[in-house]
């Protein structure tokens, strides 16, 4: 491909007592006749570390450091300002993010990327899972994926699959195993390859996944290895507790269409698994709260046939009062258990699933965490679905972590409601709960979390520690739990000589793996507690996370990886950093931006792509495109009085323009001056609904009648076709007619200032809804766009190497600059690489820049 071929990839696994390493190799060749950029793309699993990566290039390797992630970052843009980049981890589905890394082989040249992660294992449904992305982009002339798997309790079932296996491949995956090994093995030739006869297209595009399950004779098993312990818990045929469960249900507004639908069809299917000895209630909310039944409700076939009308006739209205739905939930559990309505022996559990942010009520998401956690004290899991992207994933992943549940995004694509039903599954079958695992405190230092409100089947749970006496070779353990019938207690022992025994197959070992494996966990749970945590705990907890994270090597949130090569090889540099939910390329938090800055931001967040514009100075437009990962950016540069065309719905009859204001100059004319919006116009055609917005006030017309409120008005306000929300001197969250939703963010400037002015920011929600016609300046880009980047070459600027993009048929010389991005970090923002397209973004918006202005707001 474009001269490089990539004529080996070699993935090797080593799995050891659930803990895997992978080991990703692959050589290029650059075939051309002059130099060219090599890339290594591999997507891993998100819940795994980066432990290593380097780069071979003519016999030469240059290492990966882990570093810190600040003192990483300033070497990396230490390298960055002298010549090329290469490189971020960046999200790139549901369960993987991207490492990307590139390099300027020259001619005849060679280059061998390697890439080592780490991950434990989790048990879900019975068994193990570890998961491979298999996308070489190309026809590869020696493919491998190898895994082998070493269990000491031995393995009871192994398989493999692949989304790309046909017929023809099946026999080409080889498995094999017996008592405590296991292997697989896939190397398809290049014919096999191949999408059909004589095609340079390769098949291989897709997950291969691996599952096993080990042998269990006790309800746990113990590994002790130089000085550590690992610690399985996972009981077998055990009587199923009774549940009380209770569905917390968003049904404002911004549900309707297809996420009500999926979610009734989720809700059906799961009323189909309930036990008729459990309990169940459900709560909905939008602006009011309604419940289905004042008290949890038995599972007779008459209630279920009962609650299967209810849910068929669940539809949307209001705002999202989410403080009150959630009350209400806990309310009704907390008097089951206080009246001993429920079974003694049972577990009680809170499902919420909401895709918007609260807005009615109690709104302020820290005041409602409070009032959660006191009114559930610990009794019961709290668990939080967050659907789409225009949730508050991080208010709801600290709630879920504060109440001994977690949080679990819902992805909007036609499978939401198999999710829903998913996470259904993995906890409607709770086996235990208060399930305590007792270690000998003066011999144990380090340990994991020990202490689970509920077990489920086909989960397991994992301990680990170190001894104090790292010269200790044997440990007792005390596991409690209650049952559905009685309380389960038993004792366990264990000592080295045990594990080694086990463990006399050398070359399915890789180092101190027990030792890695609690690292690893630990500096999971460190991470998880760090989310919900503040102050001096938080600072505690960030100094312990990155001090494990350097001392193993580990990529995680607080660190980062470097790789710069030398001088005379271009100063190119790489950095790998660990993804987190809150920054994640597909989780847009807009409304984070500093107010004080001078930038309007547009972002509007699709299924597929996601694209963030963001607009400072002469407005500057950043279109993040998450397939190719990374960025296009271009200015307008026009005058202020100027009305601009943002978005038009000829389907939906919506509208979106915006009037550009200048710096308080004499001269307001002058092409040079800084501009940006000032004035906002939204209208539905076919409601006869206008809206418009300036820094002072919000002004809405419906027909002949108009209402004004100012931006320190506190308002919710409801009426035919309109959904308005004013936050005090914030925002306003507006919607028309069920289509989408805008948020319009208040920028406020020093009144005194002798230049700039206040100004308005806006982003999109549920652009989904929005019509394939959308058009505008910023809506040509809800559909999908595609680029390719060749001949980079060095520019004017030697900072900022040029190159041609080939996009919608055209060649268009582009640049390679920087523009601040304040997703990240909205007080300083984020300098974000992007292909910098020049007048105007001549070639990449449809016709000229000057199609876009319009002759008044409305």
């Amino acid at each position: 491909v474009n001269g490089i071929e990539i004529y080996s990839m070699k993935i090797d696994s080593k799995v050891t007592s659930r803990f895997a390493r992978n080991v990703i190799t692959s050589r290029a060749v650059n075939r051309g006749n002059v130099h060219k950029e090599v890339f290594f793309d591999v997507e891993l699993p998100k819940t795994a570390f980066i432990t290593n990566f380097s780069m071979t290039i003519d016999g030469v390797t240059y290492p990966g450091y882990i570093k810190e992630k600040e003192a990483a970052k300033q070497e990396y843009e230490k390298a960055v300002s002298k010549g090329q980049t290469a490189g971020l981890v960046k999200a790139s589905g549901r369960k993987t993010e991207k490492f990307t890394v590139s390099v300027n082989i020259a001619a005849a040249s060679k280059v061998t990327f390697e890439l080592t992660y780490e991950e434990l294992l989790k048990r879900q449904f019975g068994k193990y899972e570890m998961f491979i992305k298999v996308k070489p982009k190309q026809l590869v002339k020696d493919f491998e994926i190898d895994v082998s798997i070493f269990e000491p309790q031995g393995i009871t079932e192994l398989e493999a699959e692949g989304t790309f296996i046909t017929n023809d491949l099946q026999n080409v995956v080889k498995k094999t195993f017996s008592d405590k090994k296991g292997h697989i093995s896939f190397k398809p030739t290049l014919d096999q390859q191949r999408t059909c006869a004589n095609c340079s297209q390769s098949l291989l595009d897709g997950d291969f996944t691996v599952k096993y399950d080990v042998k269990r004779t006790t309800p746990d098993n113990l590994q002790i290895v130089n000085g550590y312990f690992v610690h399985f818990f996972a009981p077998t045929n055990l009587p199923q507790l009774p549940k009380n469960i209770i569905f917390v249900i968003d049904i404002s507004g911004s549900m309707s269409g297809r996420e009500i639908e999926q979610t009734r069809e989720a809700l059906l299917k799961i009323l189909d698994d309930i036990r008729d000895d459990d309990f169940f209630n459900f709560i909905l909310f939008g602006s009011d709260v309604h419940t289905w039944k004042e008290k949890l409700i038995k599972a007779t076939p008459e209630n279920l046939d009962e609650a299967r009308k209810f849910v068929r006739g669940i539809d949307t209205e209001g705002m999202t009062n989410l403080y009150g739905g959630m009350m209400k939930g806990i309310e009704i559990l907390n008097a089951a258990h206080e009246e001993k309505f429920v079974p003694k022996r049972s577990a009680s559990i809170i499902i919420m699933l909401t895709d918007g942010q609260p807005n009615v009520g109690i709104s302020n998401t820290e005041d409602i965490r409070t009032h959660v956690k006191k009114a559930i004290e610990g009794k019961y899991p709290l668990y939080n679905l967050g659907f789409g992207y225009g949730v508050d994933y991080g208010f709801l992943e600290k709630m879920a972590l504060e109440n001994k549940g977690l949080a679990r995004r819902i992805y909007p694509d036609s499978d939401s409601a198999l999710q829903l039903q998913g996470f259904y599954d993995e906890v409607s079958n709770p086996m235990l709960m208060d399930v305590e695992l007792h270690y000998p405190e003066n011999e144990i230092s380090g340990l994991t979390k020990n202490s689970f409100k509920h077990f489920y089947d086909g989960s397991e749970i994992v301990v680990a520690g170190r001894f104090a006496d790292i010269n200790q070779n044997s440990l007792t353990v005390d596991v409690k739990g209650e049952g559905a019938n009685d309380v389960l207690s038993f004792t366990t022992q264990q000592d080295a000589e045990q594990t080694a025994k086990a463990f006399q197959e050398q070359e399915y070992i890789f180092g101190d793996y027990i030792e890695r494996l609690w690292a690893y966990l630990t500096i999971e749970q460190l991470l998880e507690k760090r989310t919900a945590a503040t102050g001096e705990e938080k600072e505690n907890l960030t100094a312990e996370v990155l001090d494990l994270s350097l001392k193993y090597k580990f990529v995680t949130p607080l660190t980062s990886m470097v790789v710069t090569k030398p001088e005379d090889y271009d100063n190119q540099a790489g950095i790998a950093d660990k993804m987190t939910e809150g920054i994640d390329i597909f989780t847009l938090h807009c409304h984070n931006i500093k107010r004080s800055c001078r930038a309007l931001n547009l972002c509007i967040t699709k299924q597929t792509p996601v694209i963030c514009f963001t607009v400072d100075g002469d407005p500057h437009f950043i279109i993040s495109v998450p397939q190719k990962e990374d960025a296009i950016c271009f200015n307008i540069n026009e005058k202020p009085g100027d009305v601009l065309s943002l978005i038009n719905d000829p389907v939906t009859g919506i509208t979106v323009n915006g009037e550009l204001i200048g710096d308080k100059r004499a001269n307001s004319n002058a092409k040079s001056q800084n501009t940006y919006f000032g004035k906002l116009g939204i209208a539905n055609k076919y409601l006869n609904l206008k809206v418009t917005v300036t820094s002072e006030k919000i002004t809405i017309q419906n027909g002949n009648e108009k209402t004004a409120f100012t931006w320190l008005d506190s308002v919710t306000l409801q009426q035919e076709g309109l959904t308005l929300i004013i936050n005090k001197e914030k925002n306003l969250v507006l919607s028309m007619g069920g289509g989408a939703s805008f948020v319009i963010v208040l920028h406020q400037v020093w009144k005194k200032h002798p230049l700039h002015q206040d100004f308005l920011g806006l982003y999109t929600l549920k652009s989904h809804k929005l019509s394939e016609q959308t058009h505008g300046l910023l809506g040509q880009f809800f559909h999908p766009i595609d680029f390719t980047i060749l001949e980079i070459h060095p520019g004017s600027d030697p900072k900022k190497p040029d190159a041609t993009m080939i996009i919608k048929n055209k060649e268009l010389t582009v640049t390679r600059g920087w523009q601040k991005d304040y997703r990240k970090d909205p007080k300083h923002g984020v300098d974000i690489p992007c292909w910098f397209v020049h007048n105007n973004g001549a070639g990449l918006i449809d016709g000229v820049h000057t199609d876009y202005i319009v002759s008044s707001l409305f």
